[in-house]
Protein backbone atom coordinates (compact mmCIF):
# COMPACT_ATOMS: atom_id res chain seq x y z
CA UNK A 1 0.00 0.00 0.00
CA UNK A 2 1.46 3.31 -1.21
CA UNK A 3 1.46 5.73 1.70
CA UNK A 4 0.13 9.42 1.25
CA UNK A 5 2.28 11.57 2.75
CA UNK A 6 0.51 14.77 2.48
CA UNK A 7 -2.22 12.98 4.45
CA UNK A 8 -2.97 15.19 7.58
CA UNK A 9 -5.75 13.36 8.64
CA UNK A 10 -6.13 13.34 12.80
CA UNK A 11 -3.41 16.07 12.73
CA UNK A 12 -4.25 19.44 14.57
CA UNK A 13 -3.38 22.70 12.74
CA UNK A 14 -3.51 26.05 14.99
CA UNK A 15 -3.48 28.99 11.93
CA UNK A 16 -3.07 32.36 13.26
CA UNK A 17 -4.78 35.56 11.38
CA UNK A 18 -7.43 33.76 10.02
CA UNK A 19 -10.24 36.21 10.13
CA UNK A 20 -9.39 36.43 6.32
CA UNK A 21 -7.00 36.89 3.71
CA UNK A 22 -3.97 34.39 2.97
CA UNK A 23 -4.88 32.57 6.99
CA UNK A 24 -7.97 31.50 5.98
CA UNK A 25 -6.41 29.59 2.40
CA UNK A 26 -3.84 27.85 4.47
CA UNK A 27 -6.76 26.51 6.75
CA UNK A 28 -8.70 25.61 3.88
CA UNK A 29 -5.94 23.77 1.92
CA UNK A 30 -4.92 21.62 5.57
CA UNK A 31 -8.40 21.07 6.32
CA UNK A 32 -8.72 19.77 2.71
CA UNK A 33 -5.99 17.57 3.55
CA UNK A 34 -7.41 16.11 6.38
CA UNK A 35 -6.46 18.43 9.60
CA UNK A 36 -8.71 19.41 12.26
CA UNK A 37 -8.07 23.30 12.84
CA UNK A 38 -8.25 26.16 16.00
CA UNK A 39 -7.95 29.69 13.59
CA UNK A 40 -7.36 32.75 15.79
CA UNK A 41 -8.04 36.48 15.56
CA UNK A 42 -7.65 39.33 17.63
CA UNK A 43 -11.48 39.10 17.50
CA UNK A 44 -12.98 35.51 17.90
CA UNK A 45 -15.69 36.46 16.29
CA UNK A 46 -14.08 37.29 13.22
CA UNK A 47 -13.38 33.57 12.65
CA UNK A 48 -16.59 32.43 13.19
CA UNK A 49 -18.32 32.32 9.93
CA UNK A 50 -14.69 30.47 8.06
CA UNK A 51 -14.52 28.04 11.66
CA UNK A 52 -18.43 27.23 10.22
CA UNK A 53 -17.00 26.49 6.35
CA UNK A 54 -14.15 24.58 7.67
CA UNK A 55 -17.21 22.27 10.06
CA UNK A 56 -19.16 22.28 6.68
CA UNK A 57 -16.31 20.08 4.95
CA UNK A 58 -15.94 17.63 8.01
CA UNK A 59 -13.26 19.22 10.09
CA UNK A 60 -13.25 19.95 13.29
CA UNK A 61 -12.11 23.32 13.98
CA UNK A 62 -12.13 25.82 17.15
CA UNK A 63 -12.09 29.30 17.48
CA UNK A 64 -10.12 31.66 19.77
CA UNK A 65 -8.79 35.58 20.12
CA UNK A 66 -5.15 36.26 20.15
CA UNK A 67 -3.52 39.54 20.22
CA UNK A 68 0.11 38.33 18.75
CA UNK A 69 1.79 41.82 20.54
CA UNK A 70 0.02 41.03 23.67
CA UNK A 71 2.34 37.99 25.84
CA UNK A 72 -0.71 37.06 28.36
CA UNK A 73 -2.66 36.82 25.11
CA UNK A 74 -0.85 34.03 23.53
CA UNK A 75 -0.36 32.32 26.79
CA UNK A 76 -4.29 31.96 27.13
CA UNK A 77 -4.50 30.84 23.97
CA UNK A 78 -2.17 28.13 23.57
CA UNK A 79 -3.59 26.89 27.08
CA UNK A 80 -6.90 27.10 25.08
CA UNK A 81 -5.63 25.58 22.05
CA UNK A 82 -4.20 22.46 23.94
CA UNK A 83 -7.56 22.40 26.04
CA UNK A 84 -10.37 22.11 22.65
CA UNK A 85 -7.75 19.38 21.16
CA UNK A 86 -5.36 17.92 23.50
CA UNK A 87 -2.23 18.62 21.22
CA UNK A 88 -1.15 21.08 18.70
CA UNK A 89 0.83 19.25 15.24
CA UNK A 90 0.95 22.06 13.00
CA UNK A 91 1.32 25.72 13.30
CA UNK A 92 0.99 28.19 10.98
CA UNK A 93 2.46 31.53 12.21
CA UNK A 94 0.54 33.58 10.22
CA UNK A 95 -0.27 36.99 12.02
CA UNK A 96 1.21 40.08 10.57
CA UNK A 97 0.62 43.57 9.79
CA UNK A 98 2.42 46.20 7.75
CA UNK A 99 2.66 50.26 7.42
CA UNK A 100 3.61 52.45 3.99
CA UNK A 101 5.39 55.43 3.88
CA UNK A 102 8.88 56.63 3.17
CA UNK A 103 11.45 55.65 5.42
CA UNK A 104 12.28 59.07 6.43
CA UNK A 105 8.71 59.35 7.33
CA UNK A 106 8.44 56.24 9.77
CA UNK A 107 8.15 56.81 13.42
CA UNK A 108 9.34 54.73 16.42
CA UNK A 109 5.73 53.29 16.70
CA UNK A 110 5.07 52.18 13.48
CA UNK A 111 8.46 50.33 13.55
CA UNK A 112 6.95 48.73 16.80
CA UNK A 113 3.79 48.04 15.83
CA UNK A 114 5.04 45.67 13.08
CA UNK A 115 8.26 44.49 14.48
CA UNK A 116 5.89 43.38 17.61
CA UNK A 117 3.46 41.78 15.48
CA UNK A 118 5.80 40.21 12.87
CA UNK A 119 8.80 38.91 14.63
CA UNK A 120 7.72 38.87 18.30
CA UNK A 121 4.93 38.00 17.96
CA UNK A 122 5.86 35.04 15.31
CA UNK A 123 8.21 33.59 18.24
CA UNK A 124 6.54 34.10 21.29
CA UNK A 125 3.24 32.56 19.63
CA UNK A 126 5.97 29.71 18.53
CA UNK A 127 7.84 29.33 21.75
CA UNK A 128 3.98 28.88 23.66
CA UNK A 129 2.99 25.74 21.54
CA UNK A 130 6.62 24.30 21.44
CA UNK A 131 6.83 22.36 24.91
CA UNK A 132 3.54 20.53 24.03
CA UNK A 133 5.57 19.38 20.54
CA UNK A 134 8.42 18.56 22.53
CA UNK A 135 6.38 16.26 24.77
CA UNK A 136 4.83 14.50 21.70
CA UNK A 137 8.33 14.46 20.10
CA UNK A 138 6.45 15.88 16.92
CA UNK A 139 5.94 19.09 15.27
CA UNK A 140 5.48 21.08 11.92
CA UNK A 141 5.94 25.31 12.62
CA UNK A 142 5.25 27.18 9.41
CA UNK A 143 6.52 30.65 10.30
CA UNK A 144 4.82 33.04 7.01
CA UNK A 145 7.25 35.36 5.95
CA UNK A 146 7.54 37.22 2.26
CA UNK A 147 9.55 37.85 -0.31
CA UNK A 148 10.68 40.70 1.62
CA UNK A 149 12.49 38.12 4.01
CA UNK A 150 15.18 38.41 1.03
CA UNK A 151 14.45 41.40 -1.08
CA UNK A 152 14.38 44.82 0.20
CA UNK A 153 11.40 47.98 -0.35
CA UNK A 154 12.18 51.51 0.65
CA UNK A 155 8.32 52.14 1.71
CA UNK A 156 7.81 49.15 3.69
CA UNK A 157 11.76 49.05 5.87
CA UNK A 158 10.54 47.74 8.98
CA UNK A 159 8.14 45.19 7.01
CA UNK A 160 11.40 43.96 5.42
CA UNK A 161 12.97 44.28 8.41
CA UNK A 162 10.70 41.84 10.70
CA UNK A 163 10.53 39.00 7.88
CA UNK A 164 14.19 38.92 7.10
CA UNK A 165 14.20 38.21 10.76
CA UNK A 166 11.35 35.67 10.18
CA UNK A 167 13.55 33.73 8.15
CA UNK A 168 16.58 33.97 10.59
CA UNK A 169 14.81 32.92 13.47
CA UNK A 170 13.28 29.95 11.86
CA UNK A 171 16.76 28.34 11.38
CA UNK A 172 17.37 29.23 15.01
CA UNK A 173 14.31 27.41 16.11
CA UNK A 174 14.95 24.79 13.31
CA UNK A 175 18.46 24.32 15.49
CA UNK A 176 16.83 24.57 18.77
CA UNK A 177 13.93 22.21 18.48
CA UNK A 178 15.29 19.62 15.76
CA UNK A 179 16.54 17.00 18.50
CA UNK A 180 12.45 16.86 19.49
CA UNK A 181 11.22 16.06 15.95
CA UNK A 182 9.92 19.68 15.55
CA UNK A 183 10.51 20.95 11.79
CA UNK A 184 10.29 24.94 11.56
CA UNK A 185 10.40 26.44 8.08
CA UNK A 186 9.50 29.70 6.71
CA UNK A 187 6.82 29.89 3.74
CA UNK A 188 7.73 33.05 2.35
CA UNK A 189 5.11 34.11 -0.64
CA UNK A 190 5.80 36.43 -3.21
CA UNK A 191 3.31 39.74 -4.68
CA UNK A 192 -0.02 38.24 -3.57
CA UNK A 193 -3.10 40.27 -3.45
CA UNK A 194 -4.22 40.82 -0.05
CA UNK A 195 -6.04 43.19 2.29
CA UNK A 196 -2.83 44.32 2.94
CA UNK A 197 -1.35 44.91 -1.41
CA UNK A 198 -5.14 45.80 -2.36
CA UNK A 199 -4.32 49.62 -3.02
CA UNK A 200 -1.47 48.29 -5.21
CA UNK A 201 -3.18 46.38 -7.48
CA UNK A 202 -6.09 49.12 -8.07
CA UNK A 203 -2.60 50.61 -9.98
CA UNK A 204 -2.89 48.71 -13.65
CA UNK A 205 0.42 50.55 -14.23
CA UNK A 206 2.25 48.90 -11.33
CA UNK A 207 0.69 46.15 -12.08
CA UNK A 208 1.92 45.76 -15.45
CA UNK A 209 5.75 46.72 -14.37
CA UNK A 210 4.98 43.56 -11.68
CA UNK A 211 4.47 41.15 -13.97
CA UNK A 212 7.26 42.30 -16.36
CA UNK A 213 9.77 41.51 -13.73
CA UNK A 214 7.80 38.02 -12.64
CA UNK A 215 9.14 34.95 -14.93
CA UNK A 216 6.03 33.25 -14.65
CA UNK A 217 3.74 36.61 -15.98
CA UNK A 218 1.45 37.17 -13.49
CA UNK A 219 1.12 37.93 -9.38
CA UNK A 220 0.24 34.88 -7.33
CA UNK A 221 -3.09 33.64 -6.61
CA UNK A 222 -3.87 32.39 -3.07
CA UNK A 223 -4.35 28.97 -4.37
CA UNK A 224 -1.27 28.81 -5.62
CA UNK A 225 -0.30 28.48 -1.63
CA UNK A 226 -2.32 25.16 -1.24
CA UNK A 227 0.52 22.71 -2.21
CA UNK A 228 3.35 24.74 -0.29
CA UNK A 229 1.27 24.72 2.66
CA UNK A 230 0.66 21.15 2.79
CA UNK A 231 4.03 19.76 1.79
CA UNK A 232 5.36 21.48 4.81
CA UNK A 233 2.94 20.59 7.06
CA UNK A 234 3.28 17.21 5.95
CA UNK A 235 5.77 14.13 6.85
CA UNK A 236 6.58 14.79 2.83
CA UNK A 237 8.63 17.53 4.30
CA UNK A 238 9.95 14.93 7.38
CA UNK A 239 13.65 16.03 6.63
CA UNK A 240 13.07 19.52 5.27
CA UNK A 241 13.56 22.00 8.25
CA UNK A 242 15.40 25.79 8.52
CA UNK A 243 14.48 26.23 5.17
CA UNK A 244 12.95 29.06 3.63
CA UNK A 245 10.73 28.10 0.70
CA UNK A 246 9.82 31.48 -1.96
CA UNK A 247 6.86 30.96 -3.33
CA UNK A 248 6.74 34.05 -5.63
CA UNK A 249 6.33 33.31 -9.86
CA UNK A 250 10.29 33.37 -9.73
CA UNK A 251 10.65 37.12 -9.23
CA UNK A 252 13.55 36.45 -6.75
CA UNK A 253 15.47 35.33 -9.70
CA UNK A 254 15.63 39.55 -10.25
CA UNK A 255 14.22 38.84 -14.00
CA UNK A 256 13.42 41.88 -15.92
CA UNK A 257 11.74 40.30 -19.54
CA UNK A 258 13.69 41.76 -22.58
CA UNK A 259 11.85 42.43 -26.14
CA UNK A 260 12.81 39.21 -27.11
CA UNK A 261 13.38 36.06 -24.89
Amino acid sequence: MVKNFFDLSGRVALVTGASRGLGQYFGRALAEAGADLIVTARRREDTEDFADEIRARGRRVASLSLDVRDEASIRLMAEEADAAFGKIDILVNNAGGNVRKPAVDFTWEDWNKVLDTNLRGTFFVAQAVAPGMIRRGYGRIVNIGSVTSVFGYGAIAPYCASRGGVKQMTMALADAWGRHGITVNCLAPGWFRTEQTRALYENAEWVEYLCERIPLGRPGQPDDLDGAIVFLASEASRYVTGQTLLVDGGITTGSIKASVD
